[in-house]
């Protein structure tokens, strides 16, 4: 099951990146939201093999995802596997300079099963697709919103 989006983003695509890759501010942002991160390697700066292993609740149970860097292009591309509990993720985050102060941010997700629970979860997904879509639309919109604002205030 995939999803994908493209956000536009009044700033210059380095400073996106800056903001994008900024997994500190991310972190936080998850043990606001009632996740528990915590970061797996000893890596001082962005790179490919950085680790997290999070855990939060989902669908009323407690879910435990690791999440790895697999690819990291500044300021152009990142791209992350994780997994949990029988079901892997691939995301993708890729940015498109369209001029000296506009930028393109492209998320893809991709969905991949590997567990009799996981298909199951992944099959009702399906069936609430267009809700999950707009969903998922919305969410980027926001964050590209987010990266845009600040953005401005750094300037």
């Amino acid at each position: 099951m995939k999803f994908s989006t493209k956000e536009d983003i009044e700033a210059p695509i380095e400073q996106v990146f800056a903001l994008v890759s900024d997994f500190e501010a991310l972190e936080r942002a998850a043990l606001r939201r009632g996740a528990e991160v915590q970061r797996m390697d000893s890596l001082r700066k962005p790179g490919i093999g950085m680790r997290w292993t999070a855990s939060f609740v989902a669908r009323g149970r407690q879910r435990q995802l690791d999440i790895e860097m697999t690819e990291f292009e500044p300021p152009h591309m990142m791209r992350f596997h994780s997994v949990a509990q029988g079901l892997e993720t691939d995301m993708k985050v890729e940015l498109v300079a369209l001029s000296r102060g506009r930028t393109r941010l492209s998320i893809d997700l991709e969905l991949k099963p590997k567990s009799i629970s996981a298909r199951l979860l992944v099959q009702s997904l399906k069936l609430a697709r267009t809700n999950l879509n707009k969903k998922f639309h919305l969410r980027m919109a926001d964050y590209a919103r987010d990266l845009e604002d600040r953005a401005k205030k750094a300037t």
